[in-house]
């Protein structure tokens, strides 16, 4: 979407980001509105960042693509791609179209849930982030 918030076609972008240590809600927000364009996407995706024990990405995945106001997913479908990766930790981030990060009722119980099955496998979550205007974190580990 276009500053206006009008949906336009873009090229993809891509960027290195191999290297890096994300472990900041700012450093994971801006990779994926770098790569992924996700403050102007014009329908709800939820992504993936699968990350090693030093916080360097494995994968980034889309996992949803839902409608302009919903993206639904299935914890099965996260913690497939983090075993085969073999990822230490990880990160959900999805955007919200009307550009307000404000987490809805809906928002919390699926990160509560993915944090509960998270601590069930083993493999700590770090954070959900809101992708709009700006972003949000729940920083999952003090606000649950």
């Amino acid at each position: 979407m276009n500053d206006d918030r009008h949906n336009v076609l873009v090229k993809e972008l891509s960027a290195d980001y191999k290297g890096d240590t994300l472990m900041s809600p700012d450093a994971i927000a801006g990779m994926l509105d770098d790569i992924f364009r996700m403050s102007r996407l014009a329908e709800e995706h939820l992504y993936l960042v699968a990350l090693s024990t030093k916080g360097h990405p494995l994968g980034v995945f889309e996992v949803s693509h839902g409608s302009v106001d919903a993206s639904v997913f299935n914890p099965r479908e996260i913690f497939i791609r983090l075993l085969l990766c073999g990822a230490s930790m990880f990160v959900i981030a999805h955007n919200h179209p009307s550009g307000d990060t404000h987490p809805s009722k809906e928002d919390f119980a699926a990160t509560r849930k993915l944090k509960e099955c998270a601590d069930m496998m083993g493999i700590p979550m770090i954070d959900h982030i809101i992708i709009g205007n700006s972003f949000y974190s729940f920083n999952v580990n003090d606000a649950l």
